[in-house]
């Protein structure tokens, strides 16, 4: 993916990418990808040794997702209108370093909702704000978006093999201070990347520009196709560890699960997006997606038997990344440059953060009444998405033009 010019990203495929180009957001990707591996698939569980329950481990959770939906948006806002992406990013690394050895001492619920909320905020735009960097770099210099993401998601499963490999050795508290210290050197990294810009039109919006994208038909309908599917995700992302950990499944077996996921990642974003989405339209790329969800967690609804995991673990390359790729290209040709980050903003956080945190809420409550039974939900969720998806033709028809 690449960013287009003045008007509207335009998206191109780079069978080989610039290395050097690439190199320092891979760097950056690596290290912030790897600091999500060693603690996002071990907190809950961190947190439910503490002693807090389903009901409250889905309420932490939630209420730290949307935070996210006012953190995000403010951050990445600031960093479009005055340019300083990467000013805001080291910022929110440092504030996400001081938030995770914050857990450390917070046993009880009100405190860790304290020390959740703040590292939420913190959290929140880097992930936005290192995507903007990198489509507007991509577009610049001519290199392949998914490579990158890729990268960090090759780093995502070594640091949580990694870790599975230390809190077995140790205890599962020391994910804290490993995630303090990738987070840190996030924020090192971050001023090798290029800057966005002035010239780039990243750094100039308007309310009235944000109303414009928001009445895009298009990219309406692909934050409702996300907010289902990636929504789907939040049971899994916050109980499966737990649900695990509870059928006897080791700590190592857990990460190997887990990485299964996040390889799968890596193969679709290096290899199988790129080449699937030069033969069918993103569209169509979402369809895929929203049944294989449909499919994985009907399955997981069913058993929690290691071998059969591992079996389905591999989807999230077709329900996370596929989508995510097929969403980057949809969002590349309707949004213009001058709203790179806000887009990814309402995307990632107001679209798909409002409906994780709510499905997180849900997810606790779901999981003490239902356990695994929970993921049936998730699964109506994804069969919901497919007639929304079938209504993106249409929608691309109606889409519109912008300028600078």
């Amino acid at each position: 993916m690449c960013l287009g010019g003045c008007g509207r990203l335009q998206v191109q495929s780079y069978p080989k990418p610039a290395l050097r180009s690439e190199a320092p957001f891979i760097a950056l990707f690596v290290l912030l990808y790897g600091a999500f591996g060693v603690a996002s698939p071990f907190l809950p569980a961190m947190i439910e040794t503490h002693g807090i329950r389903s009901e409250a481990i889905g309420l932490l959770f939630g209420a730290g997702t949307a935070i996210r939906l006012l953190s995000a948006p403010l951050a990445t806002r600031v960093a479009d209108q005055f340019g300083a992406h990467r000013l805001v990013l080291g910022s929110c690394a440092v504030g996400a370093a001081l938030g995770a050895l914050l857990y450390l001492p917070a046993i009880t619920f009100g405190p860790l909702l304290g020390v959740m909320l703040l590292h939420s905020i913190a959290l929140a735009p880097t992930t936005n704000l290192a995507d903007a960097l990198a489509v507007v770099a991509a577009r610049r210099d001519h290199f392949e978006y998914g490579w990158v993401r890729g990268a960090g998601s090759a780093a995502f499963i070594a640091t949580s093999l990694a870790a599975g490999w230390v809190i077995a050795r140790s205890t599962i508290d020391v994910i804290a201070p490993l995630q303090a210290g990738l987070m840190l050197a996030v924020a090192a990294a971050v001023t090798c990347v290029p800057p966005v810009e002035a010239g780039s039109g990243t750094t100039q919006t308007s309310p009235a520009h944000v109303m414009a994208l928001l009445r895009i038909p298009e990219f309406q309908r692909i934050v409702v196709v996300a907010a289902l599917v990636l929504g789907s995700h939040a049971l899994h992302d916050t109980f499966s560890v737990i649900r695990w950990r509870a059928a006897g499944i080791s700590p190592q077996t857990i990460s190997a699960l887990w990485s299964l996921a996040v390889a799968a990642e890596v193969v679709v974003f290096f290899l199988v997006g790129p080449w699937l989405l030069n033969r069918i339209s993103p569209a169509q790329a979402l369809g895929v997606a929203a049944f294989a969800g449909t499919g994985r967690w009907l399955v997981a609804a069913a058993t929690t038997d290691p071998l059969v995991l591992s079996l389905i673990q591999p989807l999230h390359g077709i329900t996370f990344a596929l989508l995510h790729l097929a969403s980057m290209r949809i969002l590349a040709r309707t949004v213009p440059n001058a709203l790179a980050g806000t887009a990814q903003s309402l995307y990632g956080t107001v679209g798909v953060g409002a409906a994780s945190a709510l499905t997180t809420i849900l997810s606790g409550w779901l999981y003490a009444r239902l356990g695994g039974g929970a993921f049936l939900v998730m699964s109506a969720m994804c069969l919901v998405a497919l007639p929304v998806v079938f209504t993106l033709g249409s929608a691309d028809r109606a889409n519109r033009d912008f300028s600078c």
